[in-house]
């Protein structure tokens, strides 16, 4: 479980990807600097490049590069199989190995020039395999993580001070001895509850976790106010997003079943706190959305009737006061602009009416009127198909 971006299988690909990757270039790497050294095998110059050169040849190859050892590596009857070592400036900065086919193959270490190990975990056949440790200059952890055959499956990052920075819970405890993930994860009968820190110290996001899943999850701005916060639970999953001032801004239910996730509800809301927009949602299908006066008036309502291509779209629009303004009905063609139907009409702050228009089921207009700020009809046109306009008004 990620505590950030959501694990995808993308990523678990790209991951074996990567550590493909690096037995790939290992072989482009070899061919390069073969042009840049000097190889030999008991004393006899090789040219590695050259498959002739070291062909039926057996033992460890030594190549200097400016006078100082560079590489060790084991042929086995003119193939490059088993250990590959090679140094900077006369020290060991890398060890792996290499099986039959080419490929890195088992323990495979990192050094710094201090001889410190930066790095170390295994391969199999030119994929990461198991627990992979890194650490930092002074020797503390800086990730783990545990590949499987999918790839990545869990990991945890430190930064130099020991705080933890990031973590990927798996299905089940990988990162030990490593890493105490049982705890972490939430994998104890207790509940996690983890802080991530930024390599400055700060924090930067919370998260708690049950049996590997993360259930709680929120982020901090450089403020140390909360930026956003995710919940999850077996019904569904609250988003929620913060302003500057650490507002609440933005909130969105999910429905979760079957794999999948549905949006039921989206809210807006004011520096204020206050409701500013709702919209629900069934099943996929948008069911309505309410708009609202910083007062807590309502604003708008919209309402959709029916299902699938017989959707109207009925709406209502008020006054800060409370009165309507205006109401109508569109045919939801599933596109930006929806057809008009029926009568739709506007309000005065009284609630009088001000205008009428008329539309048939294709949207065409029939017929308007207008009332003057008393109420007396002062215009009435029917619309004929051709545009024009006949008064019935008296």
């Amino acid at each position: 479980m990620l505590a950030g971006p959501i694990r995808t299988p993308l990523r678990c690909r790209r991951a074996a990807a990567r550590a493909g990757l690096a037995a790939g270039l290992l072989a482009v790497t070899l061919a390069a600097q073969a042009a840049q050294q000097h190889c030999e095998i008991g004393g006899v110059a090789v040219n590695p490049a050259l498959k002739s050169s070291t062909q039926g040849r057996s033992g460890v190859m030594r190549c200097l590069e400016n006078g100082q050892l560079a590489r060790e590596q084991d042929l086995q009857n003119g193939r490059f199989v088993g250990a590959v070592r090679y140094f900077s400036q006369g020290k060991l900065s890398r060890e792996q190995f290499l099986n039959d086919r080419g490929n890195l193959q088992g323990r495979s270490r990192e050094f710094g020039p201090g001889g410190r190990l930066l790095r170390e975990g295994s391969y199999e056949n030119g994929a990461f395999a198991g627990l992979v440790r890194s650490f930092h200059p002074d020797g503390s952890l800086q990730r783990a993580s545990f590949f499987g055959t999918e790839g990545e499956l869990a990991y945890a990052e430190f930064t130099r001070q020991g705080d933890l920075r990031s973590l990927r819970c798996g299905e089940r405890p990988l990162l030990a001895p490593a890493v105490d993930d049982t705890k972490l994860c939430g994998f104890s009968p207790k509940l996690s509850q983890v802080s991530f820190v930024a390599e400055s110290g700060a924090l930067r996001a919370r998260a708690s976790f049950a049996n590997g899943r993360r259930i709680r999850y929120e982020t901090f701005q450089d403020n140390g106010l909360p930026a956003t916060q995710e919940e999850i639970s077996a019904a569904g999953r609250i988003e929620r997003i913060f302003g500057a001032d650490g507002a609440r801004r933005r909130e969105v239910l999910w429905s979760v079943g079957d794999g999948t996730s549905q949006r039921e509800r989206e809210q807006e809301f004011s520096s204020a706190g206050t409701l500013t927009r709702e919209r629900r949602w069934s099943q996929g299908e948008l069911l309505g959305e309410q708009t609202f006066y910083l007062n807590g008036q309502p604003r708008s309502k919209a309402r959709y009737i029916g299902a699938g291509g017989n959707r109207v779209l009925e709406t209502q629009d008020f006054y800060e006061s409370g009165v309507a303004s205006g109401q109508g009905s569109y045919i939801d063609t599933g596109r930006y602009a929806p057809t008009p139907v029926g009568t739709h009409r506007q309000f005065d702050a009284q609630g009088r009416v001000k205008t009428e228009t008329v539309y048939d089921n294709r949207g065409r207009l029939l017929r308007e009127r207008n009332w003057d700020g008393v109420g007396n009809l002062v215009r009435d046109d029917e619309i004929q198909e051709d545009g024009s306009r006949r008064s019935t008004a008296r």
